[in-house]
């Protein structure tokens, strides 16, 4: 039974520390928030470097995985491709340690 309660909290204590997880909505008005993706990094509000593991894309930092299921995910976006109707605007990164915010005052949009 002890180690059933300590696998337990080891779930949940795993769930609470992993973040990012995104749904990507084709429709915009179930988005949590509208993102915009520019191709200069000097324009961006986020550099965001994508996960291919659930479990590495913890925080709120700019590491992010894409879910297919909306359940599990903690934010909902909606891709537009005019940046005037974004509220964030995010640069992909193929390198993990440069991922992070460049604007902090919206970094409370993915929190």
């Amino acid at each position: 039974m002890k180690q059933l309660f300590a696998a337990f909290i080891v779930l949940i204590s795993i769930n609470s520390v992993t973040g990012q997880k995104i749904y990507v909505t084709d429709t915009e008005a179930w988005a949590d928030i509208k993102v915009y993706v520019t191709k200069t990094e000097a324009w961006a509000d986020l550099v965001v470097y994508v996960e291919s593991t659930e479990a590495w894309a913890n925080g709120n930092k700019g590491l992010w995985y894409f879910t297919d299921t909306e359940a599990w995910a903690d934010k909902k976006v909606y891709f537009t491709n005019t940046e005037a109707w974004a509220d964030l605007i995010i640069y992909y990164t193929d390198t993990e340690a440069w991922a992070g915010w460049k604007k902090t005052s919206k970094k409370y949009l993915l929190e």
